[in-house]
């Protein structure tokens, strides 16, 4: 099959490319800059020049594709202030996927994420679904989440569509994610943190199984499908920030909420959330287990504390 991937030079994708080359997929990928289109070739990857805001190319790319898994979203632009602009040109290439693929019954894949679903509970495949219309949501994390639900509507247009929810953390060697982040806040700050009583939880997931995951949301999930790429459940910061400060050095303290964005800066608004979360319909309905390292052991192999 000829998988059209975009984000597949980013920390999934490069680990969903060699999945689905592995399994006789043919992949196109999209680069916004020569260092990505140089290691998607190096991968293995038929390379196409653009960004999400091509919309006539991603039409294009979409209609000559067997399958289509959209993993790339402006975090530069997110992070920079305009989340809404981020989301608003996600919600755009996905419904130009959706124009493209509708009435084929061909997959359609989207990478959407679990973190505040359902604060404090656990969250199952069939929790946390919002309005598809982004006016009722709002500019906030929901005007992303609209667009996972959106993609789920799309069962109804001939598009075997799902999507794949990912933990806050998709940890490795070579993630510069949240833990990356953590771990550098604990080396300027001479203390390893957590917010209140640290028994706040996150769920977590090897990004190699992760990417396991998409490959099997591609070859089978049924249309309308929620997926939930989660190894651990829920891991308490705590023990995160217990392990950071072990392997640096430093002290592990808790930090006061009102002292949290001194201290955390921009990730103060996610390192309290109490957001675990379950993949047991998952596993069952495609038969996916994690088998790489869980957090706290990926964490313990030392590989964020290098340089």
């Amino acid at each position: 099959m000829r998988i059209f991937v975009t984000g597949a030079s980013g920390w999934i994708g490069s680990a969903v490319v060699p999945e689905l080359i592995s399994s006789g997929h043919h992949v196109v990928g999209l680069a916004r800059s020569d260092e990505s289109a140089r290691s998607l070739v190096e991968a293995g990857v038929e390379v196409e020049r653009g960004s999400l805001d091509d919309l006539n190319l991603l039409g294009e790319l979409a209609r000559a594709s067997d399958g289509v898994i959209h993993l790339a979203f402006k975090h530069d632009l997110a992070f920079g202030g305009d989340f809404l602009g981020a989301a608003t040109a996600d919600r755009r290439a996905v419904e130009t996927f959706a124009d493209a693929l509708a009435g084929t019954d061909r997959p359609l894949v989207l990478a959407s994420g679990l973190l505040g679903l359902t604060p404090g509970a656990l969250v199952s495949e069939r929790d946390g679904h919002v309005s598809p219309d982004v006016s009722r949501v709002g500019p906030g994390p929901l005007a992303r989440w609209a667009t996972a639900e959106f993609v789920l509507s799309l069962a109804s247009k001939g598009i075997r569509s799902s999507i794949v929810r990912l933990s806050p953390t998709n940890h490795g060697d070579g993630d510069n994610g949240f833990m990356a982040t953590l771990v550098a806040i604990a080396r300027e700050k001479g203390a390893s943190g957590y917010v209140g009583e640290g028994v706040n939880r996150w769920p977590a997931v090897h990004r190699l199984d992760s990417a396991k995951l998409f490959a099997l949301a591609l070859a089978g999930a049924p249309a309308g499908a929620t997926l939930h790429a989660v190894a651990d459940e829920g891991v308490p910061i705590r023990e995160v920030a217990q392990v950071i400060g072990r392997h640096l050095n430093v002290p592990t303290r808790s930090v006061a909420p009102e002292d949290a964005a001194a201290h955390f800066t921009w990730l103060s608004h996610f390192i309290a959330m109490d957001s675990p979360a379950s993949s047991a319909i998952t596993r069952e309905l495609l038969g996916w287990q994690p088998v790489q390292p869980g957090l706290l052991t990926d964490l313990d192999r030392g590989h964020y504390f290098q340089g």
